[in-house]
C-alpha cells in the first residue's frame, strides 16, 4: 500500500472536517448574532420613533452638546462657545463656512495639531473630490462622528431593513460585499491617515465583521481599481453573497465583470442568496432596469441611504417609498438655506422645524467632527414633516439654470428613467450642458448619453425625455412653450466606454467619484465631446 498516498487522504479528510466544522461553526455564530442583533434592533427601532415625535428636543440637543464639547477648542474660543445657547445666538455668531474658509484649519489638523476645530485627536480624514472641481477635499473625521454617526447609520440601515422584510437571511445565508476605496498615509505626518470614506470604515471597522464580508479587507483596500475587480471577482464567484453595498454605477462595472467571467446572465445564477442592495452616492432611478435585468430574482430589494464624506444623514425606511427618513441623534445640528437665497451675501438660514415641503433647499451642517455651519453642496426638498423625510435634489454647483429654466438633477435623472423605460433603453451614463443662445440659433441643452441598450425609438425617445422633463420642472415648461426661449433637448450618443475612459484620464475611477450630471456651463461636456469625437475617429 502507499503510505504517502494514505497520508495525502488523511491530510485532505483533515482538512475537510476542519474547514466543515470551521463554516459550521460560523454558521452558528452567524445565526447567535441575527439572534442578538434582532433584539438590540428593536430597542434602537423605538430611539428612531421618539426622535420622530421630538424633532425639535433632539436636535437642539445634538447642537448644544457639539457647541460643549467643542468650546475649548481654537475654534470654540474664537466664536465663544461656551457663551450661546440659543440657535439665534448660533446662527449670528457663527459665520457660514464653505471648505475653503476651513481649509486652513483642517491642514493644521492634518499636520498633528489638535483642539483646532474639535476636541478629539483626529487621525482620519476622507478625502472627497465629489463633482465640484478637481481639488481633494480633505474631511476630518473624528472617533466620536465614526462611533456615533457613520457606523450608528450602519446599523441602523440593517435594522431597518430587517423591520421592513420578515424572514431575512441576512447574516446566517451568506456574507456582505461591500465595494470600497482605500487610504494612504498623509505626506504631511506618519499618523495621519486619508482616503475613501468606505476605506476609513472598514478600516476602523470591528475585526468581527470581517467573518462576515467578502472577500478579505485587504483585496477591498486596495488602491488600483482595475486589479482591485479581478480580485473581487475572483474571490467572491465562489462565495454565497447575501447583500452588496455601493454606488450604483461602479457596482454595476463590478456585476457586469462577474457576468462575464462566469459566463452568466443573471446574478442570481451566481448568488441565489442575494436579497438587497444597499446604495447610494447617486440617484438610482436611471439604473433601476439595468439591475433588473441583470437581477431577475421577484424578492431583490433595493435600499438607498444617504452617507457621505461629512456624515450619514439619512435612509430608506419604507421600501416601497423613495423618500429617505433623516436621522436626527448622530451628533450633526442641521440648517437649510432656501435655494434662491443660496448665492446671497447673507442668506436665510432655517432650523429644521422652519423648513416648507417641496422646496428646494441647500444643507448646513455643524457636526461631532468640528464642520461648522459647513455647506455641504447637495440640495434636498422635503416630502414629509411629520417625520421629516427628503429627497436629494442635486448639488448647489450643478444645475442648468441658463434661460431661467431652474433645472436639477432630481427633474433630469426621473425624466430620463420615464423614457427608458418606455422605450426599453438602458444607460450607463450621462451628462448635459446649455447650449447658449447665438445669432444662428436659439439656446437648448446638449446630452451625453452612453446607452447600455439603445431606446427602440430615439425619436420617441427624444419627445419622452422632452415631455416628462416639462411634467416635473414648470420654469422649464414654460421656457420650452412654441420653443421660444428653449429649443428642444439636443442627444448626442457617447461611445461604449466614453465615462469610464474620461474617469480614468483623470484618476477618478472608483471609490465615491461621480460622472457630473448637470453643469450651467460647458467645462465638463467640452472635454467628453473631444474625447468623444477621438473614439469615433479612431474606428
Amino acid at each position: 500500500m502507499d503510505t504517502g498516498m494514505d497520508m495525502r487522504v488523511a491530510v485532505k479528510i483533515k482538512r475537510k472536517k476542519r474547514n466543515n466544522f470551521f463554516s459550521e461553526n460560523i454558521f452558528i455564530l452567524a445565526m447567535i448574532i441575527e439572534k442578538i442583533a434582532t433584539c438590540l434592533f428593536a430597542n434602537r427601532l423605538r430611539s428612531i420613533k421618539e426622535f420622530e415625535l421630538f424633532p425639535d428636543l433632539v436636535q437642539s440637543q445634538q447642537l448644544q452638546k457639539n457647541l460643549n464639547q467643542a468650546k475649548k477648542t481654537e475654534w470654540g474660543r474664537l466664536y465663544d462657545f461656551a457663551s450661546i445657547k440659543t440657535y439665534q445666538q448660533f446662527s449670528q455668531t457663527i459665520p457660514i463656512c464653505d471648505y475653503n474658509k476651513l481649509k486652513p484649519f483642517i491642514e493644521r489638523m492634518m499636520q498633528g495639531e489638535n483642539n483646532i476645530l474639535w476636541p478629539e485627536k483626529i487621525s482620519w480624514f476622507a478625502k472627497s473630490s465629489g463633482t465640484s472641481n478637481d481639488k481633494s477635499k480633505f474631511i476630518p473625521v473624528s472617533p466620536c462622528a465614526l462611533k456615533d454617526c457613520h457606523y450608528r447609520g450602519a446599523k441602523d440601515t440593517v435594522a431597518t431593513y430587517l423591520d421592513n422584510v420578515i424572514g431575512s437571511s441576512l447574516f446566517s445565508a451568506g456574507k456582505s460585499l461591500v465595494l470600497g476605496g482605500c487610504h494612504k498615509p498623509s505626506s504631511l505626518s506618519q499618523n495621519i491617515q486619508f482616503g475613501d470614506l468606505s476605506a476609513i470604515l472598514i478600516e476602523n471597522m470591528n475585526p468581527i465583521a470581517n467573518k462576515f464580508r467578502s472577500p478579505s479587507k485587504e483585496i477591498i483596500l486596495m488602491d488600483e481599481w482595475e486589479a482591485k475587480l479581478n480580485a473581487i471577482c475572483q474571490k467572491t464567484i465562489k462565495e454565497s453573497i447575501t447583500n452588496i453595498s455601493g454606488v450604483p454605477s461602479w457596482m454595476l462595472v463590478l456585476i457586469k465583470k462577474i457576468l462575464s467571467t462566469t459566463n452568466c446572465n443573471d446574478l442570481s445564477e451566481i448568488w441565489p442568496k442575494l436579497e438587497v442592495f444597499f446604495h447610494g452616492g447617486i440617484n438610482f432611478d436611471p439604473y433601476r432596469e439595468n439591475y433588473k435585468k441583470i437581477i431577475s430574482s421577484p424578492t431583490m430589494k433595493y435600499m438607498e441611504t444617504y452617507n457621505a464624506s461629512e456624515g450619514f444623514f439619512a435612509l430608506q425606511n419604507d421600501l416601497d417609498e423613495h423618500s429617505l427618513l433623516l436621522l436626527l441623534d448622530y451628533g450633526i445640528f442641521y440648517e437649510f438655506i432656501p435655494l434662491e437665497d443660496i448665492n446671497k451675501e447673507n442668506p436665510t438660514t432655517i432650523c429644521l422645524t422652519d423648513i416648507e415641503l417641496n422646496k428646494n433647499y441647500a444643507i448646513l451642517i455643524s457636526t461631532n467632527s468640528g464642520l461648522w455651519r459647513y455647506l455641504i453642496g447637495d440640495t434636498v426638498m422635503f416630502t414629509s414633516s411629520s417625520p421629516y423625510k427628503l429627497i436629494i435634489t442635486g448639488r448647489t454647483k450643478h444645475f442648468i439654470n441658463a434661460f431661467g429654466e431652474e433645472l436639477m438633477v432630481h427633474n433630469t435623472d426621473k425624466a430620463l428613467a420615464a423614457a427608458c423605460q418606455a422605450t426599453q433603453a438602458k444607460i450607463c451614463e450621462y451628462t448635459l450642458a446649455p447650449v447658449y443662445i447665438s445669432a444662428k440659433e436659439k439656446g437648448k441643452h446638449q446630452w451625453l448619453i452612453e446607452f447600455e441598450e439603445m431606446p427602440n425609438s430615439m425619436d420617441l425617445f427624444c419627445e419622452l425625455l422632452d415631455k416628462n422633463l416639462k411634467d416635473a420642472n414648470s420654469d422649464y415648461e414654460a421656457k420650452r412653450y412654441k420653443n421660444i426661449t428653449l429649443d428642444k433637448p439636443e442627444i448626442i450618443l457617447a461611445q461604449n466606454g466614453l465615462f469610464y475612459r474620461w474617469l480614468k484620464i483623470k484618476g477618478k475611477l472608483g471609490g465615491q467619484h461621480k460622472v457630473p450630471r448637470l453643469s450651467n456651463s460647458r467645462e465638463y461636456i467640452e472635454p467628453l465631446l473631444l474625447l468623444n469625437q477621438q473614439n469615433e475617429e479612431s474606428y
